[in-house]
């Protein structure tokens, strides 16, 4: 276990310090007796565990997706150790910054130096690519787009709107699979869907752009505006969405357009339309779809629960052989 630490450390060229904080956690749950009795596959995971643990204590941009690829582990399974780690040795992990991961992943991407392989309209300054995307990443986190979910995929697709918005006319032509393939990153696969939701927002938000009005913007012609959009970030998510003021003005308005719908029934159903719908998460936005449940027949449906219950069913899941006996005999008396 300990050796396997040490190169895990190696690998992810870790501090000398955390490689012996990770040792230290790894004697400590090998001594300690709930750790026992864990099965070879789960005291693989116990090293990768200490390792995540230190990394998050000393706010080192290290996700569970990347420990688990070098471990070969299923997230699940590698989760459950880390949890019952966490709660048997009494551990603190905080949170992870979303800030220095975003540092971290982007000082992988290539499109921050000129290369043969790279045009030259497609290279970027890093430093002005890493301040758009935090930005952005911060929306997303305000619009709920990055609770309870992996954040590699938001920050690759943050980091696809910010190289793009930088120099809109030579990369709006760019796709995101070719944005990684040229970054030299993988493409994960929910990058596409939270890119989706991303541009959904700005175009909520450009919508309240007195000067973008004018314009008929789509999820392409919206990147060139991001810059002034994030400028005013807050004001126009509380005109976007139910926010606050919005909540409060809302009945106002419907009060005062009741007389003029029966006159006007488009007009009343455009600003109906273009009323704020309440900021809400994803998952309450497009909740999945259900199997339904096979209705109930006749005779089950009748069956209220108050039915009484005759004697041989007593005796077939209560009464052992005995009772039967023993209450046939008093029946006789």
């Amino acid at each position: 276990g300990i050796r396997r630490v040490q190169d895990l450390c190696k690998v992810l060229q870790l501090p000398a310090l955390f490689e012996e904080t990770a040792v230290s956690y790894v004697q400590r749950a090998l001594q300690h007796p709930s750790f026992h009795l864990l099965s070879l596959e789960k005291k693989e995971l116990l090293g990768g565990c200490c390792v995540f643990v230190t990394c998050r204590q000393h706010n080192w941009p290290l996700t569970m997706g990347t420990i688990c690829l070098l471990l070969y582990a299923k997230q699940e399974l590698f989760a459950s150790v880390f949890l019952s780690l966490q709660k048997e040795l009494e551990l603190s992990v905080p949170a992870l910054s979303l800030a220095d991961l975003v540092k971290s992943h982007l000082n992988s991407f290539q499109l921050f130096q000129p290369t043969a392989n790279i045009p030259a309209q497609f290279v970027e300054d890093k430093e002005k690519v890493v301040a758009r995307t935090l930005q952005i990443v911060e929306l997303a986190s305000e619009t709920w787009l990055v609770t309870g979910r992996h954040p590699v995929p938001i920050v690759t697709a943050a980091a696809f709107l910010a190289w793009q918005s930088l120099h809109p006319p030579a990369r709006l032509s760019c796709t995101l699979a070719r944005f990684c393939r040229l970054a030299g990153v993988d493409l994960p696969p929910p990058a596409h869907l939270r890119l989706k939701e991303l541009l959904e927002i700005l175009l909520r938000m450009a919508s309240q752009l007195v000067w973008l009005r004018m314009f008929k913007l789509d999820k392409k012609t919206v990147v060139k505006h991001i810059g002034d959009l994030l400028q005013h970030r807050m004001v126009l998510l509380k005109k976007a969405f139910c926010l606050q003021d919005g909540e409060e003005q809302q009945p106002m308005a419907t009060d005062e357009g009741t007389d003029e719908d029966g006159d006007c029934p488009l007009e009343g159903q455009q600003r109906r339309e273009d009323t704020p719908r309440p900021l809400l998460p994803p998952c309450l936005l497009n909740p999945r779809k259900r199997l339904r449940t096979a209705a109930l027949s006749a005779s089950d449906s009748a069956i209220t629960g108050d039915e009484p219950i005759s004697d041989s069913e007593i005796e077939q899941y209560l009464r052992g052989p005995e009772e039967v006996q023993a209450f046939r005999r008093a029946k006789v008396w």
